[in-house]
């Protein structure tokens, strides 16, 4: 049996956590490897395995919480764990119980793992462009500073994600972010006639540190250009494939 890919963050020393790619895993053909993903046409019971590799990897004995996630800003904390079916529709999750394996999946968008050692308060968040510019990193941190936690202790990473020279966009994504804020423009480079480069990760560390969050580790794994490691949507997309996997980042108490 192949083990585990679990890459840790230094920002994180010292807490159960770790960003999962796609080695490890039991799923076979276009997903093959480390899917945890439920929306994918993947058999339930590989993708049921995989999942309980994957929190066994970073919590054991932890007890997996994911959500139905949608590309929004709002976050919700969690106390016990609970059904697949009635997963939260959200996109991050925080908590201060033991035992408890946050997860998030992503297929290019951003994990960001949070935890602040000293409140015993952790926070997962799934940061996709839309979530990015509206505001899920700074959703997740007012929730952690409910249970305790306090910014300025909160330590952050961002996980395996799509890369600044892999991510082409168009003009109407590219005014999106410069109507928001004109600064966003040096997240941009030049592409192809009508098209920029967006750096997704770089404008995520911003918006951590912006929020104030002194400590952001930025882990620089492009999950486009990287196939053996890592599933990616937008590679998937570009193929023509009709299916593709999900990686999951998982932080816990």
């Amino acid at each position: 049996m192949n083990p585990v890919e679990v890459t840790r963050s230094r920002a994180l020393d010292g807490v159960a956590h770790g960003f999962l790619g796609r080695r490890g895993g039991i799923s076979t053909g276009l997903v093959a490897g480390l899917n945890v993903g439920t929306g994918s046409a993947d058999d339930p019971q590989a993708i049921a395995e995989n999942r309980r590799r994957a929190s066994e990897a970073v919590l054991p004995g932890g007890r997996l919480v994911t959500l139905y996630q949608v590309h929004s800003p709002d976050a919700v904390a969690v106390i016990e764990s609970f059904e697949e079916r009635l997963r939260p529709r959200a996109d991050a999750l925080v908590t201060d119980r033991p035992g408890l394996a946050l997860g998030i999946l992503t297929a290019d968008c951003a994990p960001v793992l949070l935890a602040d050692r000293e409140a015993g308060v952790v926070g997962a968040a799934h940061a996709g462009w839309k979530g990015a510019i509206g505001g899920v990193t700074d959703s997740t941190i007012a929730l952690m500073e409910t249970l305790g936690a306090r910014r300025e202790r909160i330590a952050a990473a961002i996980g395996p994600c799509i890369a600044r020279a892999s991510y082409e966009v168009d003009q109407g994504f590219f005014r999106r972010f410069a109507e928001a804020d004109p600064a966003n423009e040096r997240f941009f480079a030049d592409g192809r006639p009508d098209h920029c480069q967006f750096d997704l990760e770089a404008y995520v560390a911003h918006r951590l540190a912006a929020a104030g969050i002194l400590t952001v580790e930025a882990l620089g794994r492009d999950t486009y250009s990287n196939e053996d490691r890592f599933y990616s949507f937008r590679r998937a997309t570009h193929r023509g494939e009709p299916d593709y996997g999900r990686q999951i980042s998982i932080i816990g108490l």
